[in-house]
């Protein structure tokens, strides 16, 4: 009699199972989106509802933006944010409008750049710019929810309830956040569109009432004139101050990667190709314009009446108005009930502002770090990063306290990089099309952004300390990816030329023996000499047939490509299939199982032993994609086919 099986015994393998399938399962919802495009025609959204998308993000600042230009500027806070909105509206609108025609899916400006460099420059030029992304991106994470958490506890009706509870309120909104994308982001548009909606409403009948009060209110206006006046003398000298304190209101810029993040999204015309998506690249450049057009319409006005009506104590950290100085308004002239609901609104959208974020990563990321072999495969799906970018965000709100003031220069700092790498990516984009205007007129703005991030940059180190963290982290994290990925077979797929499959159609027929050969003089005596050398080294017959197999590295830099296959005869005698790939020792591997898959016979594969120190030789294969190439081509073999009588062999003499 079976001893009885103890309950539930069975079902951890298949619990781990399911929790494995689970977390594996898909990649970037976004991705999702991207991938259902046809050929042909672009089935989307349509241009305003994928801008509220975009917008929890961009508009979510109003949140919090009064108050730092408060901050920033003093009284001098409406004129540095129309500097502001200057350089929004001549400066990063037109340079994202020409990102979006340049980069129709969804890459940004940093695919632009990464096309200008080429090998291990190009890839550590392209980590630092997405250690700068996910500073922007994680930051607003953050700063986002902390700012949440401030509406929240700050609420009269529960304030005696949370005070002093701001840290464990922004991490809960942070999990939520966490948990909405592990169960799946879909349709967060429909969400948006609600969320940015109820949210510009309340905030105009906000405006509205503002200016409603300062024109009843006639002394508010010539009080504020006559202190300017007395702190700064002249128009040309507060002009000049609003131009030093700008860079400190760089926050107001936030939203266009995103917004070109989310172009996938947009609905094109019928005849759009994946090539020539035009009809979704005019919706993108309509979805830029007008939200920076709401948006300026907004920082102005909301600036102004916050200047004018609420005092310079409640702004400071600590003060009623500090990190909510629209909220501030809507409580002191509309009552707690209507306060409330603007809260709530607020703290819906600064919270949703997160996934907007959160769904740039997930969008970004998976394009880059998988593709250099920089990531674990595990890396193209949803779940996984998203307890990976929750911890880091878990992580940075426990760093700065859930304090909304002190991320804002790390938030500053990322967002200045990527618009400043945006500028110049478009000045060089018109000047290879010949444009001499437009790139004329895109290096003024690059110069004006580079200022502005060097400025910040010095005022705020912080920000570039949080930025530098966060790149070395993703260098350090994306190099032990790619070591410990380096005998992965790296190879997509093995496409054979007519004369290589007919070389491999008539060895099969015998014993499939191909020489490994550095292709040097590439004479009529090296090839005879390499092939004597082999057949006395290994004791070949001469009537045993013998290919040579000859790989060129193209750019060790890369990971995973496909790997095509020449067949030549060189000086009418000697056969030879050329490869170009990464990596000589996983290409030749990658050659060797697809001639044992299409012939069903094992290759034999002959070397010579290479000279030199054995570590140097495995850092010019990490590095330069080649080194000992026999005993790694042998160990990417046998990682690739555990069995070993199927395996081929590698002999090395």
């Amino acid at each position: 009699m079976a001893a009885p099986t103890p309950a539930g015994a069975g079902s951890g393998p298949t619990a781990r199972h399911r929790l494995r399938t689970w977390m594996l399962q898909g990649v970037a919802d976004m991705g999702k989106h991207q991938r259902a495009v046809p050929e042909t025609g672009h089935h989307g959204q349509r241009w305003w509802r994928v801008m509220c998308l975009t917008g929890v993000d961009y508009f979510s600042t109003l949140g919090y933006q009064p108050g730092i230009a408060a901050l920033a500027a003093g009284l001098l806070s409406p004129v540095a944010t129309l500097v502001l909105v200057l350089v929004t509206l001549a400066g990063a609108l037109p340079v994202y409008r020409r990102v979006a025609t340049e980069s129709p899916h969804g890459q940004g400006s940093i695919a632009m750049l990464e096309r200008l460099l080429s090998f291990w420059k190009g890839k550590l030029f392209v980590l630092t710019l997405l250690g700068f992304a996910a500073t922007d991106f994680l930051i607003t994470i953050t700063l986002s929810a902390a700012d949440a958490a401030t509406h929240l506890v700050e609420n009269p009706h529960v304030h005696s309830a949370l005070q002093g509870r701001q840290m464990v309120v922004t991490l809960i909104l942070v999990a939520l956040l966490g948990a909405v994308f592990l169960k799946g982001f879909l349709e967060a548009i429909g969400v948006a569109v609600v969320l940015v909606g109820t949210y510009l409403v309340l905030n105009a009948v906000v405006a509205a009432v503002g200016i409603w009060h300062v024109v009843t209110t006639g002394h508010v206006v010539t009080d504020w004139t006559r202190a300017l006046t007395v702190q700064h003398g002249s128009i040309p000298a507060m002009i000049a101050v609003a131009l030093i304190v700008f860079p400190k209101l760089a926050l107001g810029l936030s939203g266009f990667e995103t917004g070109v993040a989310v172009m996938p999204h947009i609905e094109g015309d019928p005849e759009d190709t994946e090539k020539r998506p035009t009809g979704r690249i005019r919706g993108a450049k309509k979805l830029l314009t007008t939200a920076a057009v709401i948006m300026s319409v907004f920082l102005i006005i909301t600036s102004f009446v916050t200047t004018l009506l609420i005092p310079a104590a409640a702004f400071r950290p600590g003060g009623p108005a500090n990190g909510r100085a629209l909220a501030y308004l809507a409580h002191a002239y509309l009552g707690s009930v209507f306060g409330t609901v603007y809260d709530v609104s607020t703290i819906a959208i600064l919270w949703f502002a997160g996934a907007s974020a959160m769904a740039g990563l997930l969008n970004l990321m998976p394009q880059y770090l998988p593709r250099y072999g920089m990531a674990p495969h595990w890396a193209r799906a949803v779940r996984p990063m998203v307890l990976v970018f929750t911890a880091v965000a878990f992580l940075v709100t426990w760093i700065f306290d859930a304090n909304v003031d002190a991320q804002g220069s790390a938030y500053a700092t990322g967002v200045l990089v990527l618009i400043s790498s945006a500028a110049i990516a478009v000045t060089i984009a018109a000047r290879r099309a010949e444009q001499r205007g437009w790139a004329i007129g895109f290096a003024v703005i690059a110069v004006v952004f580079l200022y502005t991030t060097v400025t910040n940059v010095i005022e705020r180190p912080d920000g570039v300390k949080i930025g530098a963290c966060f790149i070395a982290g993703i260098i350090l994290l994306s190099f032990g990816s790619r070591l410990a990925r380096a005998f992965e077979l790296r190879v997509s797929e093995v496409i054979l030329d007519d004369t290589a499959a007919r070389f491999v159609r008539d060895i099969a027929q015998r014993r499939i023996r191909f020489i490994a050969n550095e292709p040097d003089r590439r004479d009529y005596a090296e090839y005879r000499d390499k092939a004597q050398q082999i057949r006395a080294d290994n004791d070949i017959p001469p009537e045993d047939d013998l290919v040579f197999v000859e790989v060129t590295i193209k750019d060790p830099s890369e990971f995973e490509s496909e790997l095509h296959v020449r067949g030549y005869v060189m000086h009418d005698r000697y056969r030879v299939l050329c490869l170009e790939s990464a990596a000589v020792s996983n290409a030749l591997a990658a050659l060797l199982l697809h001639v044992r898959d299409t012939t069903r016979q094992r290759p034999h594969i002959y070397f010579e032993w290479t000279e030199g120190n054995p570590f140097a030789q495995f850092l010019r294969f990490f590095l330069f994609g080649q080194g000992e190439v026999a005993p790694v081509t042998r160990e990417v073999l046998r990682e690739a086919e555990p069995d070993r009588s199927r395996r081929p062999r590698v002999h090395v003499g």
